[in-house]
């Protein structure tokens, strides 16, 4: 999942930005073994923050992540005109478009900005998670509210230059291709619905999420047959009228049958008091340990590393 360190291939120097593309045969053996370690982890996981890396921009709504060689990939929102909801539906919407830009944010490991690709058009505006096939960083950019429409893109890490691949008539809140029939498998807003398309935009098959633990934010695929998806869903915080608080969790699904093979509750809060797995999150299997990525806060952000070391077999 989210492109462990694997053998390199090549790199390919584009201005400031350098991208590392890995050994395709060793990116399917390493995420074949990186199903096997999630299924390690429980509640009872124990994670160690490793580091904190102050990020040196704006990075206003954070939503998906992906890392490629030594490089973040970060999807976010910056909000210009907030939705507002409406009292009672209006042509089937709950809420006004607001207004807003989309950025997919690529940043180095000390936190420096490298570039900042615009995306969207209109009303869609909102960016969801993201993810990366080994060639192409899949992102779906939506009207800020559901049940709405959505412009799905990939951008090519060679030239940065995002391509529209097809529209669809639903908030699309996060994307990923399969690897082994091309298909894209996508969450609507909340991650209520599953869908998977063709690289046409046909839509395949739509179906009910089952599980209501938490709200998918940001998916990637695990190996051929599985997709790792991270999330919070928020809860009415007890002895208070107003506060809420934040369930996070990673789970384990079945790529073709969409079921949850494995998922585990996340507590990790960051500074904010914001569960970490609330923003985009990127997981990495390396020597006997997992380690964990995430942006938990809006605007003025962080970078949050943990660690949790895996049993031996």
């Amino acid at each position: 999942m989210k492109n462990m360190i694997l053998t390199l291939a090549v790199a390919v120097s584009i201005g400031s930005v350098t991208t590392v593309f890995a050994n395709p045969e060793s990116l399917q053996q390493d995420e074949n073994k990186f199903t096997e370690s999630f299924k390690q982890l429980s509640r009872d996981t124990a994670w160690e923050q490793k580091e904190k890396v102050d990020l040196q921009f704006n990075t206003y709504h954070p939503q998906g992540m992906t890392k490629i060689g030594d490089l973040f990939y970060m999807s976010s929102v910056e909000i210009i005109e907030k939705p507002v909801k409406y009292d009672e539906p209006r042509e089937g919407y709950d809420r006004s478009t607001g207004r807003g830009i989309g950025h997919l944010f690529v940043f180095n490991q000390q936190g420096e900005l490298l570039k900042d690709i615009k995306l969207g058009e209109g009303d869609m505006y909102h960016p969801g998670g993201i993810a990366f096939d080994g060639e192409s960083i899949w992102v779906s950019v939506a009207e800020y509210r559901p049940n709405s429409e959505s412009i799905i893109y990939k951008v090519d890490p060679n030239t940065m230059k995002p391509q529209e691949m097809f529209r669809t008539k639903d908030h699309i809140g996060g994307i990923l291709r399969d690897g082994e029939n091309g298909n894209l498998k996508a969450v609507s807003w909340g991650s209520r619905r599953f869908y998977e398309f063709n690289q046409k935009g046909k839509v395949v098959s739509k179906v009910n999420n089952p599980s209501h633990f938490i709200d998918y934010q940001d998916c990637e695929s695990a190996g051929k047959e599985n997709m790792i998806c991270s999330g919070i869903t928020e809860l009415p915080q007890q002895g208070s009228s107003t506060g809420k608080y934040e369930l996070g969790g990673l789970a384990l699904l079945d790529m073709k049958t969409l079921e949850i093979e494995h998922e585990l509750p996340i507590s990790l809060v960051s500074s904010e008091e914001h569960n970490v797995t609330r923003n985009p999150v990127y997981l990495e299997n390396k020597n006997e340990a997992i380690k964990l990525y995430a942006v938990p806060d809006d605007d003025k952000s962080s970078m949050l590393v943990y660690q949790t070391k895996l049993n031996k077999k």
